[in-house]
C-alpha cells in the first residue's frame, strides 16, 4: 500500500510492531550470565593481554633508560607516560594480528555452517541525500542475486529514507517504483521517507523495528555504499537460525570500486592486512564481539528487547543522542545475554571507502564525536568487560592522536632542555663523584627499531599470508605487485599520518570545546579534489611542519633528522592529499601493478573494460 502522511511517503506492507523499550545505562535488569569462553578464546585473550602488558612494560622500561634521568623532572616523567599509553595502543594491535595470523597460518577450514531454515530477513537500506540510481542498482544486483540463489521468498527489501532534499527523494521514488517494476514482484521491495530524521541512522532503523520488525526474525542493516552477495546472505541468514543463542553475526566487508590512489591503498591494506586483523579480533572475542554497523545479520526480537538506546545527559556533543550506536547496541546485547560475533571467512561483503584524505577527515569528524561520547558510556551497569574494551578501543582510536602528538613536543621539549639549559653536574649534599646527564642514542635507536617491529609486523604478517594464498597473490599482482604495494603503502601512510594526527587532534579539541559534527551527506564520486583546495585545507599542517623542522634545527642535527619523517609529511601535505585524491593517478599505480586487489569493480574486472575505463579517462 502506498499513502502520504504530512510530508511521509510511505509504501510499506502492513504494519506488526514491537516494543522497543529505552535502556538504562545505570540500572541492569538483565539476568546474571555464568559465561566461560571457550578454552581457546580463553588462551587467545591471554595472549593478547598477556603480551601487550609485557611489550608496554619493556618499552617504558626501554624509553627511562633511554633519557635515564639523574634528578627526574616532570617533563621527562610525562613524556615517559605518553610513551606509555601510545605504546599500548600499537601493542595490543600488534598482539591481536600475532594470533590472527596464527589461526590462518594453521590453514583449518572452518566449519561448515549448520543448514537450517531460514526464516524472514528484511534487507534495510537506510538513506540520507545519497544518490538514488547508485543505491537502487546496489539493490538490484542484491535481489537478483537472491533470486539465483532461490532465496527470494526469505528476503523482503527496505528502503528507509531520511532524506531532506525534495528532488533527491522524487528521484528515490521513481527508482523505488522501476526497481518493483524491474523485480516484477518476485520479491518484496518497500520505501518509506520520514518527516522527521530524529536520532539519525539510530531512529531510522528503531523506526523500523517498532512498527513492521514483528514479521521478520532477521534484519541486515546495509550502508549506502554496502553490498553482499546473494550467497553471504543466505549463508548469515542459515547461520543465525541455527544458533537460537545469536543476536548479531558480523562479517568482514572488503573495500572495493574506488581509484583514487587513497582509496585504493585503503581498499589494498583493508584485503591483506584485513583478514589477519579480522581473525585476530574473532579470536579473542569470541562471543562477546563486536558490530561495525552494517553488513551485519541480527536478530530482531533481541534487538528490540535489548538495544534501545537512551538519551545522554548533558548538552552536545557528548550529550544528547548517541551517535556511533553500534558498539553500543552489540554491548547491550551482549548485556542481555546475545552473543555478538564474527564470521571473518565467509565471502562477499563489500563497502566502497573515501576517495580523498579530505572526505576521509569530514567522516572521521563526526565519527570522533561518536567515540568520544562512549566515555560516558564505558562505566555502564552490567556491561561484559570485553564490551568496555571495544568501548576503550573506539575511544582510543580518536586519543591516540593528541597523545602522539603530545610525546612529540614534550620530545622536543626534552630536546630543547638539553640543548639550551646548562647542566648541574653535582647534586645538593655531599658526592664523590659527579651526576652525568646521560642520553644512549645507541639505545634510542635501538627502541626505534623495536618500535618499528610492533607497528609494522601486523602488516609484514598480512603479506606473508598474501604470498602464501595463490589467488590473493595472483588478484594483487603477484609477488611483485604485492611486495610494491606494501612498500607503497608504508610509506603514503607515513607521509598522511602525521597529517591524520593534527586532523584528528583538532577533532577532538573541538569536541571538548562543545561544537557538534553535524550531519552531513558523504562524497562517495571518484571526482579529483581541485589543488587549490587541498592547499586551504593543509596549508596550516604545511605551517606546522615548516616549525616543527626550524625548532628542531635549531637544537641539532640529529634533532632534525629524527623529526624529518613528520615534518615531510606535514610540509607536503597539499600535495600528497591533492595527488592521492586524483583518479587519474590510481589508475597509473593499476597499470604499474600497484594497489591491485581481486575484488575490482566489476567495469575493471575485465581487460576490456580496463581498456575502456583508462582510455576514456586520458
Amino acid at each position: 500500500m502506498a499513502f502520504q502522511v504530512d510530508t511521509v511517503l510511505i509504501h510499506m506492507p502492513p504494519e506488526s510492531r514491537l516494543d522497543m523499550p529505552v535502556q538504562s545505562l545505570t540500572a541492569c535488569t538483565a539476568p546474571e550470565r555464568s559465561h566461560r569462553p571457550p578454552a581457546d578464546v580463553h588462551l587467545a585473550r591471554i595472549f593478547v593481554f598477556g603480551l601487550t602488558a609485557l611489550l608496554t612494560s619493556a618499552g617504558t622500561y626501554g624509553m627511562y633508560e633511554v633519557i635515564s634521568p639523574v634528578n627526574v623532572t616532570w617533563l621527562q616523567l610525562f613524556f615517559a607516560a605518553v610513551f606509555a599509553m601510545t605504546f599500548t595502543w600499537i601493542s595490543f594491535a600488534c598482539a591481536s594480528a600475532i594470533v590472527g595470523f596464527a589461526v590462518l597460518l594453521r590453514n583449518k577450514a572452518p566449519a561448515p555452517l549448520p543448514h537450517a531454515e531460514m526464516g524472514r530477513t528484511a534487507l534495510l537500506m537506510p538513506v540520507y541525500n545519497e544518490n538514488p540510481q547508485q543505491v537502487f542498482a546496489t539493490l538490484e544486483r542484491m535481489a537478483r542475486s537472491l533470486i539465483w540463489q532461490g532465496a527470494q521468498r526469505h528476503f523482503d527489501i527496505f528502503i528507509l529514507s531520511d532524506t531532506r532534499k525534495d528532488p533527491v527523494a522524487v528521484e528515490e521514488l521513481q527508482c523505488f517504483q522501476s526497481l518493483r517494476t524491474a523485480l516484477r514482484g518476485e520479491m518484496g521491495v518497500y520505501y518509506r521517507r520520514r518527516a522527521d530524521n530524529h536520532h539519525r541512522k539510530a531512529g531510522n532503523i528503531a523506526d523500523f523495528v517498532t512498527r513492521w520488525g514483528g514479521s521478520y526474525d532477521h534484519m541486515i542493516v546495509l550502508d549506502a555504499d554496502s553490498e553482499m552477495s546473494g550467497a553471504l546472505l543466505v549463508s548469515l541468514a542459515s547461520a543465525m537460525a541455527a544458533d537460537p543463542a545469536a543476536g548479531i553475526i558480523q562479517t568482514l566487508p572488503l573495500l572495493r570500486n574506488r581509484w583514487s590512489p587513497y582509496a585504493r591503498m585503503t581498499q589494498f591494506a583493508g584485503r591483506v592486512y584485513g583478514p589477519v586483523v579480522a581473525a585476530g579480533l574473532a579470536a579473542w572475542h569470541g562471543r562477546d564481539g563486536n558490530y561495525w554497523g552494517h553488513n551485519a545479520i541480527i536478530r530482531t526480537r533481541a534487538f528490540a528487547q535489548s538495544a534501545g538506546l537512551p538519551e545522554l545527559p548533558g548538552r552536545k556533543p557528548f550529550g544528547g543522542h548517541i551517535l556511533s550506536h553500534d558498539f553500543i547496541e552489540a554491548a547491550l546485547m551482549r548485556r542481555a545475554g546475545w552473543a555478538v560475533y564474527m564470521l571473518p571467512h565467509l565471502q562477499g561483503s563489500y563497502e566502497e571507502t573515501p576517495p580523498s584524505l579530505i572526505d576521509l577527515a569530514a567522516r572521521d569528524k563526526r565519527w570522533a564525536q561518536g567515540n568520544l561520547q562512549h566515555i560516558k558510556i564505558v562505566a555502564a551497569k552490567g556491561l561484559s568487560w570485553v564490551s568496555r574494551v571495544h568501548l576503550i578501543q573506539g575511544i582510543m582510536s580518536y586519543l591516540a592522536s593528541p597523545l602522539w602528538l603530545l610525546m612529540l613536543l614534550a620530545g622536543l621539549g626534552l630536546a630543547l632542555v638539553a640543548r639550551y639549559t646548562e647542566p648541574n653536574y653535582f647534586s645538593e649534599g655531599f658526592s664523590l663523584f659527579p651526576a652525568w646527564p646521560v642520553f644512549d642514542p645507541e639505545l634510542a635507536l635501538r627502541l626505534l627499531g623495536v618500535t618499528g617491529i610492533v607497528l609494522y609486523l601486523p602488516k609484514c604478517l598480512g603479506l606473508v599470508l598474501a604470498l602464501r594464498d595463490p589467488d590473493l597473490r595472483k588478484g594483487c599482482g603477484g609477488a611483485t605487485g604485492l611486495i610494491r604495494s606494501v612498500a607503497a603503502e608504508t610509506a603514503l601512510s607515513m607521509l598522511l599520518s602525521p597529517v591524520m594526527m593534527l586532523l584528528q587532534t583538532r577533532f577532538v579539541i573541538d569536541i571538548v570545546m562543545g561544537r557538534d559534527s553535524g550531519w552531513n551527506t558523504q562524497n562517495r564520486d571518484d571526482a579529483a579534489v581541485p589543488f587549490a583546495e587541498t592547499l586551504h585545507r593543509h596549508a596550516i599542517h604545511a605551517l606546522a611542519g615548516l616549525i616543527l623542522g626550524a625548532a628542531s634545527f635549531a637544537i641539532s642535527w640529529a634533532t632534525f633528522l629524527w623529526f624529518l619523517p613528520i615534518m615531510a609529511g606535514l610540509v607536503l601535505s597539499p600535495a600528497v592529499s591533492w595527488a592521492t585524491g586524483h583518479p587519474a593517478i590510481g589508475r597509473a599505480l593499476w597499470r604499474a601493478n600497484v594497489f591491485r586487489i581481486p575484488e575490482e569493480d566489476e567495469a575493471a574486472a575485465t581487460p576490456v573494460a580496463i581498456t575502456t575505463v583508462l582510455q576514456a579517462a586520458e
